[in-house]
């Protein structure tokens, strides 16, 4: 849990890195733009390979590709073969790609987490502060509560801990 003693992560990303790592986003999709989007419902809908599905579309390749005479024209070995090589291209790109946003994701977390915590230690002290009678800490402190005014009563909110927000 990150807490203000223990901050994992500090940094932030060079806005000429940032644009480099942008552009490097926009070269791949360059370099690939035979890339569809699809709809949820054709997400849902199209028929998926599987371990099991992988190894039987190899199989039928291989049928294909040794008993043409048995298969009318618009079966194509050819473009079967074309469809299973990009999927596993694609394959081997996703993961690459599944590794790398989980990467980003979690550091976006963490990042996330530690700014929220220290976010809550200011409402905290502002909090203190106002109910001291602090000149000057009763706006601040009014316009941070604002955030936890729909989970009830202000006396509700100061007993909670940070991790119940």
């Amino acid at each position: 849990m990150s807490t203000l003693a223990n901050n994992r992560i500090s940094v932030t990303i060079d806005p000429n890195v940032l644009a480099q790592a942008k552009t490097a986003f926009q070269t791949l999709n360059n370099l690939l733009p035979f890339l569809v989007g699809l709809s949820p419902e054709e997400r849902m809908s199209l028929p998926k390979i599987n371990v099991a599905n992988k190894q039987f579309v190899s199989d039928a390749l291989f049928a294909i590709q040794n008993n043409s005479q048995l298969f009318p024209a618009y079966v194509s070995a050819t473009e079967l073969s074309k469809d299973l090589t990009l999927f596993n291209q694609l394959d081997d790109l996703h993961t690459l790609a599944q590794q790398f946003a989980e990467k980003l994701r979690d550091t976006q977390i963490l990042a996330g987490s530690e700014a929220y915590v220290s976010a809550l230690t200011i409402y905290r002290l502002m909090e203190a502060a106002s109910n001291a009678g602090l000149p000057g800490t009763d706006t601040i402190y009014e316009q941070l509560a604002e955030r936890f005014a729909s989970q009830g009563n202000k006396q509700a909110s100061t007993t909670t801990t940070p991790a119940e927000h």
